[in-house]
């Protein structure tokens, strides 16, 4: 267990980070943040920043020492280099986690290994290779690149076969998955957080909604589709943390369908669609995941109200901040980024009630 007083290392300077390293301080620690990016949202509210490349060992060695424990804020970190600190000092989430989480189709494998149903899907390592996925699966369908890809990124949708030429150039020709349309009724979250003992505590469900390709908003309680399926979804969430032998906040997005969920992907980290915990919950995802990393207790994640809803402000969105920060019922949360450019992620607002 490390003492309030330690420094958290975190891997990644996004509003993830910053978020972390506001509910690491509540408890009495500091963060050291390790990023590429000149100003991270997550370096404003930390301790020290490491200005760096993850690919560089010596930054990487330096950065170990001067911390006590590492954590992560996003998926998308060379395994190598986490390997390299995993043998400098404790590092969780460890690698494992991210092998699977990083590549679409070792996801959709250990799913499946582990009895959970996803949408069907092919493998596509050529434009040939595209053209018998097609053939497999049928139209519509969704190429996605296997690595590399969040917030619609690294997808493009194929509604009739003369869209595959620009599906295949759209992804830059890169190994993905094709991957069935399904008919869903709710897209919805679990979020669970996993101690290095194997204990866990998982969230309510919130149901999502997403505006081309990035989420716009997470609300609870969910209907009553998914609420039926909860239990089930979160059993499949808490066997795959086992498996990896995961330490911190585990997400699993699902697909609520008419005849049973269908897991959809998983992120090894804190998650948008469990910002409304901060607010919205006991405990919010950012605290039980630090307390996971440093090996404190986790604390219960019960609602606090009866509804609850998260909305992010994307791009041009964040222009609404005087009348949001004078709404007495908005709970508003800004990130420090610059530019509020399509599609980018300054903000959300949580409202209770």
């Amino acid at each position: 267990m490390l003492a309030p007083g330690g420094t958290i290392g975190i891997l990644g300077g996004g509003q993830l980070g910053r978020m972390l390293a506001l509910a690491a301080a509540e408890l009495g620690y500091r963060c050291h943040i390790f990023a590429p990016e000149d100003d991270p949202p997550a370096a404003a509210v930390s301790a020290a920043h490491t200005r760096a490349d993850y690919g560089d060992a010596a930054a990487m060695t330096a950065f170990a020492a001067a911390v006590d424990v590492i954590t992560l804020e996003w998926e998308n970190v060379d395994c190598a280099a986490v390997r390299h600190l995993a043998g400098l000092k404790p590092v969780h989430p460890g690698a494992h986690s991210l092998e699977v989480a990083q590549d679409r189709m070792a996801e959709k494998q250990f799913v499946e290994w582990l009895g959970g149903r996803t949408a069907p899907w092919a493998q596509v390592d050529s434009r040939a290779g595209l053209d018998a996925a097609i053939a497999q699966l049928g139209l519509p369908a969704i190429l996605k690149t296997r690595r590399f890809g969040y917030d619609g990124k690294g997808q493009a949708r194929i509604l009739a076969a003369g869209d595959a030429d620009a599906a295949w150039e759209a992804i830059g020709g890169q190994p993905a998955i094709l991957e069935a349309m399904v008919d869903f009724a709710h897209e919805y979250s679990v979020i669970l957080c996993r101690a290095a003992d194997g204990t866990m505590v998982d969230w309510p469900v919130p149901v999502n909604v997403h505006k081309g390709g990035i989420l716009a908003t997470s609300s609870l309680p969910a209907p009553a589709l998914v609420r039926r399926q909860a239990a089930e979804a979160a059993a499949l969430a808490r066997t795959v943390a086992e498996k990896l032998g995961h330490v911190g906040v585990l997400t699993c997005e699902f697909f609520a369908c008419r005849d049973g969920l269908r897991f959809n992907e998983m992120a090894p980290r804190v998650h948008n669609s469990g910002h409304w915990t901060i607010e919205g919950s006991h405990t919010s995802q950012f605290e039980n995941h630090v307390r996971a990393v440093v090996g404190l207790p986790l604390r219960p994640t019960g609602l606090v109200a009866p509804r609850v809803t998260m909305t992010n402000l994307i791009g041009d969105d964040v222009a609404d901040w005087p009348r949001l920060l004078a709404d007495p019922d908005a709970h508003v949360h800004l990130y420090g980024k610059g530019e509020a450019r399509p599609g980018r992620k300054m903000g959300h607002v949580t409202r209770l009630g």
